[in-house]
């Protein structure tokens, strides 16, 4: 799978996660901000919020069995297993905007959201 030029995707993992390289840089200031070497950011889907299942994004030191480990620009991203099904193809991008910022997450395989835009199903 290739990348498009849509958010300055770069390559897929093998889960088919697209890392921008907007998304990137903010994790590596956050990192540096931090001042640890040892985090990668972890991308999961977990049961919950009204919709059924939610997102989670976060730092983690663990490596876990079956984990596949991709680089984006030096970032290190982490897609367990289970969750990789739930996130092929999904894009994540950080925004800076007057309206929003954040992490977001397009994802193709999410059918429906619920009001708040915490959940997906």
């Amino acid at each position: 799978m290739t990348s498009t030029d849509v958010n300055d995707a770069t390559t897929a993992t093998p889960q088919g996660v697209l890392l921008t390289e907007g998304a990137a840089a903010k994790v590596k200031a956050l990192l540096a901000g931090a001042e640890r070497d040892d985090l990668a950011l972890r991308i999961a889907v977990q049961p919950g919020g009204c919709s059924g299942l939610r997102y989670q994004l976060f730092f983690d030191e663990r490596q876990l069995d079956g984990d596949v480990v991709a680089d984006f620009s030096g970032v290190n991203v982490v897609t367990d297993r289970m969750s990789a099904p739930y996130l092929m193809g999904a894009t994540i991008d950080f925004v800076d905007t007057i309206e929003k910022q954040g992490f977001t997450i397009d994802n193709p395989n999410a059918t429906g959201s619920c009001a708040c835009g915490d959940s997906f199903n």
